[in-house]
């Protein structure tokens, strides 16, 4: 920059440089105050300052209401495929366990106290199997290549004992013995010979176990009424007795295993099946799409700011340094940037050149939180969930086709990534003083509740195990360590505490007084002590946000420098898009905090 200077008495020259060098750094802080508050404006702001349309705001809406419609149909669809399943295996306990009583009496399905009980059991698993297509009401049929009905049973080779002498000789390795059935021939001689071996001369005071698997197959017709395609079930059963106790008591476990195949033949007439499932399949490409496109954008602010991060730090000599220059991200609509740059981002232009102002004029670095404020972490939320929907998206396609069964896979990508986005949501009413205590609060308790988790949950894991060594015998909410910490964790929030001290078995005086002290001091500890403190903790924090929306937020470089900048004047003209502009925010509210 030029300046001529007229050599007058007194230094007067000097001076007019000096007013001309500080009218030049007023107009430069002028303009990037202009800049920084168009800035952190929101969406409807900017379109009314510059008519800059809300591109992002768009794409956010448009994709919240197609991910909501997609995963409507899917959960319809995936509710009956899940109680297609549960369904056929109620079914098959009542068809394969004799005297099921129709709940499982604990983790396993029934028991037996005998060795008749014992035989009737497997003999009427077996003929239940042979006359399977005559007593089943559902759409069953044999696996004809697998083995048909395999029974095996597991014992000890050698066993000697005599309980009432207290003496035992036995050999802990065991042995295996199957026998199998095969579907064709089920009602011949050869299977009534199989039935009438020595395999079924059990000797239960050696037995472990005895399994019993077979394969099923079956078809889904209900989804027909739901204009979908069947699909094809393979189920594998398998009816455990187990021995390993010898305790006089046989626990009979029933587990099915299902897989959805692609049905190979099938012909379906007088129906729309194929023409609405064409339309699903295109409508999840254009939700693909919208994903596609947000997580382009997103992505693009991302990494810009990543790129920016290389630049914060450097001191002024660095900055300088000419070889450095041409790695600067700037905009190139800003003709008031002191370098060049090919590339183009505003928050990177803006963040450096507010970091340079501050460098020349206060000779110090800006603090960390007013450079997050131009990061803006909600894309990172709309990045993970663009990728979650448009992997669960591809997955939805390929089961609509039937070329995969993932449903569970694909119900967790599209159920979380709809979560995401509704929680994303949040982001446009943070703009607005009166919607935003949420997110102010939370970020405000969240380190010091952190920290209180922390320190609970040790005492917390402590009551775990504690409970599990001690009571894990006497209470059937004790048995496992996920259990009692289910069971810990209904206690705090007041749910069947009256059950939990009912259920403690008195077998052992000792137990059940240590049961008592056990449960009133976690009750009282957690109930009236860590719970008040940690509802505290945020209630703290939200009387804090209130005071600051009343009074005024602690005041950073970035606000100070912002505070006497007068709002961005807008266009005057009459907009011709009212429904983006509806939402307008007070000039009031411009200084009080500045949130991304």
């Amino acid at each position: 920059m030029e300046i001529s200077l007229k050599y007058l008495p007194g230094g007067r020259a000097a001076v007019s440089g000096n007013m001309m060098a500080q009218s030049d750094l007023d107009l430069k802080e002028t303009a990037l105050k202009e800049d920084l508050k168009f800035y952190f404006m929101n969406p409807c702001e900017k379109y009314r300052a510059r008519r800059q349309i809300p591109w992002k705001l768009a794409l956010q809406i448009l994709k919240i209401l197609m991910v909501t419609t997609q995963l409507i149909f899917f959960g319809l669809s995936n509710q009956l495929v899940v109680s297609f399943k549960e369904e056929n295996t109620v079914a098959f306990k009542h068809l394969f366990l004799k005297g099921y009583s129709g709940v499982d009496e604990d983790d396993y399905s029934c028991s037996i106290y005998t060795q008749q009980d014992a035989y009737d059991s497997i003999f009427y698993i077996i003929n239940q199997y042979m006359q399977l297509k005559n007593i089943s009401l559902g759409t069953l049929g044999y696996e004809h290549e697998g083995s048909g009905l395999k029974i095996c049973k597991q014992q000890y080779k050698k066993v000697m004992m005599l309980p009432s002498n207290d003496t035992l000789n036995i050999d802990v390795s065991t042995e295996t013995e199957c026998i199998f059935f095969k579907p064709q021939e089920l009602a011949g001689k050869k299977a009534e010979l199989k039935l009438n071996s020595s395999f079924f001369n059990l000797e239960f005071y050696r037995l472990i176990q005895v399994e019993i698997s077979f394969k099923l197959k079956g078809i889904a017709l209900q989804t027909i009424h739901a204009r979908e395609l069947p699909d094809c079930y393979v189920f594998q059963n398998t009816i455990t007795f187990n021995n390993r106790a010898h305790s006089g008591k046989i626990k009979i476990y029933f587990d099915s295993d299902t897989d959805i195949q692609e049905c190979k033949d099938w012909h379906i007439f007088g129906s729309v099946l194929q023409k609405n499932t064409q339309y699903i399949l295109i409508f999840d490409g254009f939700v693909i799409l919208s994903c596609f496109a947000s997580l382009i954008l997103c992505t693009r602010s991302i990494v810009l700011a990543l790129r920016l991060q290389k630049f914060v730090y450097p001191s002024p000599s660095t900055i300088a340094d000419h070889h450095l220059l041409h790695l600067l991200p700037c905009s190139p609509s800003f003709a008031d940037c002191d370098y060049p740059c090919p590339t183009s981002s505003q928050a990177a232009c803006k963040l450096h050149r507010f970091v340079n102002y501050f460098l020349e004029k206060h000779k110090r670095h800006v603090c960390h939180a007013d450079r997050l404020e131009f990061i803006n972490g909600w894309y990172v939320l709309v990045i993970i969930s663009d990728v979650m929907t448009i992997i669960g998206s591809i997955l939805k396609m390929e089961i609509k086709a039937k070329n995969l069964t993932s449903y569970d896979v694909c119900s967790i990508l599209l159920g979380t990534s709809t979560l995401f986005v509704w929680v994303g949501v949040i982001r446009y009413l943070g703009y607005f003083q009166t919607y935003n205590v949420l997110i102010l609060t939370m970020q405000a308790s969240l380190p010091k509740v952190l920290r209180f988790c922390c320190c609970a949950g040790m005492i917390y894991l402590g009551y775990t195990f504690c409970g599990w060594i001690v009571l894990g015998p006497y209470h059937e909410k004790f048995e496992d360590l996920n259990t009692v910490a289910e069971c810990l964790f209904s206690l705090v929030n007041g749910d069947d505490m009256f059950a939990t001290f009912a259920q403690i078995q008195q077998k052992s005086m000792l137990v059940w007084m240590f049961s008592r002290l056990y449960l009133y001091s976690f009750i009282s500890l957690f109930i009236y002590m860590i719970l008040s403190l940690f509802i505290a903790l945020i209630t703290d924090s939200y009387d804090t946000i209130k005071k600051y929306q009343q009074s005024g937020f602690p005041v950073t470089d970035l606000h100070e420098f912002l505070k006497d900048q007068g709002s961005v004047a807008y266009r005057k003209e009459q907009t011709s898009m009212p429904f983006i502009c509806c939402c307008r925010r007070q000039q009031s509210d411009d200084n009080l905090i500045l949130i991304n």
